[in-house]
């Protein structure tokens, strides 16, 4: 069974809305399918590291700012933080996007299935661009 999630959702949550959906908040049930779209999109990784960014920047800030070290110091914790807080955020990052899904109502593994459909269109796009005369699967590689 193939599903076409091709065009994203048209409505999109308001700054204040994204951002606590990037610290892992929901949205209104309206927004469902943009959730949907943005964990399986195109650049859906980018987004997440970017989400993961603006978790880890209140950490980075305050390190930065308020630990009553010399500047050196605050800056290797401070970017040794980031590093660790990013290898962490890369290693559940299909974990996270799956539970945002499941979040928005979603069923387990509905993001895991739309981007495997989306990267079956590719691969076949693909195929079909490298070898023309298989258009439609008829031909050989002999």
């Amino acid at each position: 069974m193939r599903t076409q999630h091709a065009a994203p959702a048209t409505s999109r949550p308001t700054p204040l809305q994204w951002l606590r959906y990037a610290f892992g908040g929901g949205l209104p049930r309206a927004l469902a399918p943009w959730v949907l779209s943005d964990t399986t999109r195109a650049g859906w990784v980018r987004r997440h590291v970017v989400r993961s960014l603006v978790q880890l920047s209140p950490l980075v800030v305050i390190c930065l700012v308020a630990v009553p070290v010399g500047m050196g110091y605050r800056l290797t914790a401070a970017f040794g933080g980031l590093m660790v807080g990013l290898m962490y955020s890369l290693a559940f990052m299909v974990e996270t996007t799956e539970h945002r899904v499941a979040k928005a109502g979603y069923p387990a593994g509905t993001a895991a299935r739309v981007r495997e459909e989306r990267a079956e269109r590719t691969r076949e796009a693909r195929a079909e661009h490298r070898h023309p005369y298989r258009v439609g699967g008829s031909g050989s590689f002999d």
